[in-house]
């Protein structure tokens, strides 16, 4: 059922390294239920006697019907929240609000898909794929980090992907360079119909610079810090031109996360433009 997010105690079901990332798997039916690709789950952290007051978001990277439906989400350790996720052991009780935000919209008729991820952006495109494939897509992966232990779903893409090219800054694993090097090349050759992207905001304005010189559109999904996750506290506004040409400040969180890149104001990000609707000294409306 798709529908508003819930609240809920999930049971954390499993919890393993992949490479240099921690992925949860808690059971949480009604999450499960609701999902779809591109969403997210935002998670309470540190106790119910902790300081941590604001939540942190997670992409959703995999959704099972296991014992009533599962939610998967991948991380990384960035600070106490994060370690304290880190720690988590099956049985332990997590507090979880999802699915959020606005999905992955999904295209009418069979075509070519390009999914590009950078770092563990990567695990939001894995359920996109598949759901694609269904519906009689084509898909092809290219996937990047900075090191081959960052470089998320690599076997996964393999297997999925009609072609996969992973690029690594340091050459550890597939081409030296970025994605951006290699995404002009599988583009073409693939005859790429549209580009799906997840990763951080400056892979995502590479990406969505190349989609504009072929012409194709580019769906972004931002990864921008949240911390309520469900519009109100206004610390994820990206200025995004809406379709009356008018740049407004939306929420990642609610809005997004998931944008048509060339809207998005990338050069802009962290500030307010000064022609932005509602800017100081700028357009008001």
């Amino acid at each position: 059922m798709a529908g508003s997010p819930v609240q809920v105690t999930g049971t954390v079901l499993t919890t393993r390294r992949v490479e240099a990332y921690h992925a949860l798997t808690v059971v949480a039916p009604a999450v499960a239920d609701r999902f779809r690709p591109g969403h997210f789950v935002t998670v309470a952290v540190g106790g119910p006697y902790s300081s941590m007051l604001t939540r942190r978001a997670f992409a959703i990277h995999d959704v099972k019907p296991d014992y009533g439906g599962t939610v998967e989400f991948v991380f990384s350790v960035r600070g106490p929240g994060t370690a304290w996720l880190a720690d988590r052991r099956a049985r332990d009780t997590l507090d979880l609000v999802g699915p959020l935000g606005r999905p992955f919209p999904l295209p009418r008729d069979p075509c070519t898909c390009v999914l590009v991820g950078g770092e563990y952006g990567s695990a939001s495109l894995f359920v996109l794929a598949d759901v694609l494939q269904r519906r009689g897509c084509r898909v092809d992966f290219v996937l990047g980090a900075s090191s081959a232990d960052r470089v998320f779903g690599a076997l996964r893409a393999r297997r999925m992907g009609e072609t996969t090219t992973l690029t690594t800054e340091d050459g550890s694993l597939g081409m030296r360079g970025e994605v951006t090097d290699v995404l002009a090349g599988v583009i073409a050759d693939a005859r790429a119909d549209v580009v799906y992207a997840c990763g951080p905001m400056a892979m995502l304005r590479g990406v969505t610079a190349v989609c504009v010189e072929f012409g194709i559109p580019v769906q972004v999904s931002v990864e921008q810090a949240m911390a309520c996750g469900v519009g109100i506290c206004m610390t994820c506004v990206v200025p995004v031109i809406a379709e009356d040409g008018v740049t407004r400040m939306v929420r990642a969180c609610t809005d997004g996360p998931v944008f048509l890149g060339e809207r998005v104001r990338f050069d802009d990000v962290g500030t307010i433009p000064f022609d932005a609707l509602g800017a100081p000294g700028g357009r008001h409306g």
